[in-house]
């Protein structure tokens, strides 16, 4: 599995990242192809993201984005983790999910 290190300055970026990483697993086109997000919550607090995106033949890749932990995992279409990605600078920029 492949890792990596890398750093957003907003969560806008993150998910842009996370957008094309899961579009790219599957050769999909991202501007043909949505971009899903829904926040996690611990309590009454949020703690990250869940994405995905959906393709052709019930196809669904996602990814969660871990604030507590600061990193991403990548799954396939069939469950398996793909690639992970361990996030800094994410407590720069906080949790805003809403936005």
């Amino acid at each position: 599995m492949l890792r990596s290190v890398v750093a957003f300055s907003a969560v806008d970026e993150l998910a842009e990242f996370v957008h094309a990483v899961l579009c790219e697993k599957d050769a999909l086109d991202p501007t043909q192809t949505p971009l899903f997000r829904t926040p996690i919550q611990r309590g009454p607090r949020d703690c990250g993201l869940v994405f995905h995106v959906e393709g052709p033949r019930m196809l669904r890749t996602s990814a969660i984005w871990s604030a507590d932990d600061s990193r991403i995992i990548f799954y396939d279409s069939s469950g398996l983790r793909f690639r992970e990605v361990s996030v800094s600078s994410i407590a720069d920029f906080g949790l805003r999910i809403s936005d």
